[in-house]
């Protein structure tokens, strides 16, 4: 099993003049302690389910590819993607420039967006969920075409490109993997057996919720031909399993944890440090957690 570390917030220590210094110590610590990916969420404001809507959010691919140029080895992704940020050929260009600049390292994860607050406050679309989930599809579309080397055209319902030339292209082979957020059962399960190389649920699901999504995305693998197997089953884990009653991690609850999703059959296990911007916060996983991870 592989482990993540997603960054959730940047209110840290220092305000802004020093949140670059401590972002750049995280993932270089994280590479460290042998931890295999690093994440940041794709908002313009804090989350209303993680801090206040005010508080300090990066953008993220500028906050990836700081930390790609300074670290060599660990994985860079955006958990998720909104679909409605960016056009679909500007961000396969975004994502295929920090693969190549962090030599190989990015993931491409998609997903088709919630937070109507932060598209109302900067002037940005906020078409409805239905159209939402069409526009990833054709997002996913055309980053085959753009990935595939082919300089053609695109006609969609939402997008349309008439030279899809991207280069230099992705490092990666065939390209970054593709992770499609979401857990939905009738569409984003769909989506990720005919075009996702990962999946990501969370944890705090629960046990038959889990099992049952895994079920339907096999299902769907079948009808597309495509093999389950060959599909990576990424998980949040449950923050209330992890921590004592003080909100710190527990060592053994996370390898706990983390063994019994790998028992359910998920094989990339992310999870976040309430206290990460702390010097040795993470020495807790080179020491204990990753090398037991790592072994699951």
């Amino acid at each position: 099993m592989k482990i993540g570390l997603q960054l959730i917030d940047f209110a840290w220590p220092g305000a802004s003049a020093r949140i670059g210094d401590t972002l750049g110590a995280i993932g270089k610590n994280a590479e460290e302690a042998g931890i295999d990916s690093l994440w940041v969420m794709d908002h313009f404001f804090q989350s209303p389910k993680l801090g206040a809507v005010e508080d300090p959010m990066l953008e993220a691919y500028t906050a990836l590819a700081f930390v790609a140029g300074q670290t060599s080895r660990i994985g860079l992704g955006v958990m998720v993607t909104g679909v409605t940020y960016r056009h679909p050929g500007v961000l396969i260009k975004t994502v295929t420039t920090l693969d190549v600049l962090s030599g190989g390292r990015s993931w491409f994860g998609i997903g088709a967006g919630w937070y109507e607050r932060e598209h109302v406050g900067l002037g940005v679309p906020f078409p409805p969920l239905k159209e939402r989930f069409e526009q990833v599809e054709e997002t996913l579309q055309i980053a085959q075409m753009m990935w595939s080397g082919e300089v053609t055209q695109y006609r969609g319902e939402h997008y349309r490109l008439s030279e899809t030339i991207n280069s230099p292209q992705a490092i990666s082979r065939p390209h970054p993997p593709v992770l499609v957020g979401g857990a939905g059962e009738q569409k984003t399960l769909r989506l990720v057996a005919k075009y996702g190389d990962a999946c990501n649920f969370f944890a705090s699901l629960g046990e038959e919720a889990l099992v049952r999504k895994l079920d339907v995305l096999r299902g769907y693998c079948r009808e597309e031909g495509r093999a389950y197997e060959g599909i990576a089953k990424t998980v949040i884990g449950d923050p209330a399993l992890m921590r004592d009653g003080e909100g710190n991690l527990v060592a053994g609850r996370v390898v706990e944890h983390a063994a019994h999703l790998a028992e359910l059959g998920f094989d990339y296990f992310h999870l976040s440090v309430p206290n990460v911007s702390e010097p040795g916060a993470l020495d807790l996983f080179g020491d204990e957690i990753v090398p037991a991870i790592h072994k699951l």
